[in-house]
Formats: C-alpha cells, sequence, structure tokens
C-alpha cells in the first residue's frame, strides 16, 4: 500500500482501533515482571545474576493466547507444562516506555512465564518505522525459578476474592477510570482530529443491580 495513501492520520486510527479493541471489548491482562538492572547484582566476569531482583510488576493490556498444556512423563510421575503467546500493542508499549525484554517474566492467571522470544509482529501496510503488534512467547517457569504473589483473576475454582474478575472497566483514552491512573492515550484526540466521547468509559459486571447473579450488561435485576 502506497504511502500516498496510508498517512499518519491512517497509522493513528489503525492504532487508536487496536487499542479500543484490545482494552475496551477484550479485557485480557498479563502482569509483566521486569528485572532491575539496577539493582541485580551482576558478575563482573561471566556477567550473569543467580539471583534477579525485578522491578514492581507492570499490568498490561494484550491479546491472549492460551496453548494446550502438554503433559510430559518422568520418573517422578507426570507434569503439567503451559505455554501461551500474548499479543501487545507496539504503540502502547512505547507510549508507556516498556520494553519487553528475553529472560524476563510474566504471569496469567496462576503460572508464570518466562519470555523466550518479543519479535515485532509485522509492520503496518509497509511502513517500516510502524508496527502493529509484539508477539511475545512464554515458556512456563520452572517450579521455584520465579516466585511471586499471584494477580487476579485466576480461576473459579479459588475462594480468592480476585479470583474471579466481577467488573470490567473500560479505559477509552481516559488517564484515570474508576479504579484509577490508567496511562492510555488515543493518538486522534491528542492531536484534535477526534473529539472527547460524550460518555466515560463504560463498566460492566457479572452481578445485577440487586447484587444477585446476573449481569448490568443485559441490566438484568
Amino acid at each position: 500500500m502506497a504511502r500516498l495513501f496510508i498517512t499518519p492520520r491512517e497509522i493513528d486510527f489503525i492504532n487508536d482501533t487496536a487499542k479500543e479493541l484490545v482494552k475496551d471489548v477484550i479485557g485480557q491482562t498479563i502482569y509483566y515482571f521486569q528485572i532491575s538492572e539496577i539493582k541485580t547484582n551482576v558478575h563482573d566476569v561471566y556477567e550473569e545474576a543467580p539471583e534477579k531482583i525485578f522491578e514492581t510488576p507492570i499490568a498490561i493490556d494484550a491479546l491472549v493466547k492460551y496453548e494446550p498444556q502438554a503433559i510430559k512423563t518422568n520418573k517422578f510421575g507426570s507434569e503439567e507444562y503451559y505455554g501461551i503467546e500474548a499479543y501487545i500493542q507496539k504503540r502502547d508499549l512505547i507510549e508507556k516506555g516498556i520494553k519487553i525484554l528475553e529472560g524476563d517474566f510474566f504471569s496469567y492467571g496462576t503460572v508464570f512465564f518466562e519470555v523466550v522470544t518479543a519479535p515485532d509482529s509485522q509492520d503496518i501496510f509497509g511502513e517500516i518505522e510502524y508496527k502493529s503488534f509484539i508477539t511475545v512467547k512464554g515458556r512456563q517457569a520452572r517450579a521455584g525459578q520465579f516466585v511471586s504473589k499471584i494477580f487476579g483473576p485466576t480461576s473459579e475454582e479459588y475462594t480468592d476474592n480476585d479470583a474471579v474478575q466481577e467488573t470490567f472497566v473500560q479505559q477509552r483514552g481516559f488517564e484515570n477510570n474508576r479504579l484509577g491512573e490508567t496511562a492510555d492515550k488515543r493518538n486522534l484526540r491528542e492531536k484534535g482530529v477526534l473529539e472527547e466521547p460524550i460518555s466515560g468509559p463504560s463498566e460492566v459486571s457479572t452481578r445485577g443491580s440487586s447484587g444477585k447473579t446476573g449481569s448490568s450488561f443485559y441490566d438484568e435485576k
């Protein structure tokens, strides 16, 4: 596609649409643990760090492809291994100053994963300077390799307060929503091409207005 037809305005539109899909419709989140280069003690000769120190986890909106678990049998019995792919909007990472690196860790549900690869998926209409998503491929961390607090949602089989997400709040390019700071940006609005939406971020609850099992999306009582 020629640059004559795909201008920066079209690039902004494509990125804003991708953000809207991931953040305001799908609502999947991974928690990313980045290794701290300052706090981690690296060996002077081997340039390795047996004990790594991680920064505060960052919630990142993503489209997650959860691969079926593989069952492996050894002399101790059978073990389950999980693999995962997370598609993350490239410009959202740039705006938040986040760089996904191999060797870092992230969690999804109750499982921790090590980042194996994190390449750019593709450029946008052949314009090399603009990327759409990056594909983060994760391999389940070995037991004891990485230990951290588990962030929900996890599974309905647990009784923790955040095991099941009961409320989903959109971001829609607002700096804050009811849950706090979003750090979300929509480029067409920032450049004055589009006005802010009349209504704020919408909210969907899995319980109706009476507090019984239902859904606020259908206005169930």
